[in-house]
């Protein structure tokens, strides 16, 4: 009758020669799916720490990321929120790109590449960018879930020079918070007036559209003060007129008009 005591089996096994191909195998095959189970046991265990960390990570980019943005620090200043991320949108569609990090996405890079960016007719091109990226980042500031502001990049062509400048959106989405130009090479001491406290200053608590939805923000020589207009810089006319040219693209049908529709209208995810 067959000894079917296990130990047996084991002691049978373990008297086989050392150089036994038999026993090689059986020990080789032993290592593996002791090994297999161990990291199989380890890898969901230990899942939920790796997602913890992998997250913390990802906010750690995000806020070097922040950080080192010209202009968001002056932006944001004393805001009391307990939440800011950033979020990348699909400018045609006006919805979150959740497979895009980012921490990683370059913004410039996908501007001047015509596989990611569409091209922009004389009619639409009242920023003077030739081409808009499918793809944009916004930064959203959030507290008790209400948002507070949605700051938006923005660039156009302004006299002599591309402007860069973050825009900031109170929650209403129609009150301009803030502008801040970080970058432009205009004509020193005229031009470059448009970096000027003061004249940014005008932008705050201005509206970008009446109560038709018809955009009336813009800058305007000699402006009467009411809810819409900035004054213009004396001196440079071209240089202010591009500001107010960028700010009316991004935020229109072509920049960033569909995402902050579906925002107000509470259509996009918190």
């Amino acid at each position: 009758m067959a000894d079917l005591n296990p130990l047996s089996w084991w002691r049978r096994f373990l008297a086989l020669p050392n150089d036994s191909s038999a026993k090689t195998f059986l020990v080789a095959f032993l290592v593996a799916s002791v090994s297999a189970v161990a990291v199989a046991v380890t890898a969901v265990s230990l899942k939920p720490r790796q997602m913890e960390n992998v997250e913390r990570a990802r906010q750690q980019r995000m806020a070097e990321m922040l950080a080192s943005v010209p202009g968001m620090a002056d932006i944001l200043g004393e805001v009391d929120a307990d939440t800011l991320e950033t979020r990348i949108v699909d400018l045609t569609a006006g919805i979150y790109e959740d497979d895009v990090d980012p921490a990683s996405f370059v913004a410039a890079a996908a501007a001047t590449d015509p596989a990611r960016s569409v091209a922009l007719s004389k009619e639409q091109d009242i920023a003077g960018i030739g081409r808009r990226p499918d793809l944009a980042p916004v930064h959203i500031v959030r507290r008790d879930e209400e948002t507070l502001l949605v700051v938006l990049p923005a660039y156009g062509t302004g006299y002599q020079s591309t402007i860069r400048a973050y825009l900031a959106l109170e929650g209403d989405l129609n009150t301009i918070a803030a502008i801040s130009i970080y970058e432009q090479g205009e004509t020193p001491g005229l031009g470059s007036r448009i970096t000027d406290t003061e004249w940014q200053a005008q932008w705050a608590g201005k509206k970008v559209a009446d109560e038709a939805g018809e955009m009336r923000i813009g800058v305007v020589r000699d402006a009467s003060g009411n809810a819409y207009e900035v004054d213009g810089i004396t001196g440079a006319t071209r240089s202010s007129l591009g500001v107010s040219n960028l700010v009316r693209f991004w935020l229109g049908a072509d920049g960033f008009g569909p995402f902050l529709d579906n925002l107000r209208e509470g259509r996009l995810p918190r």
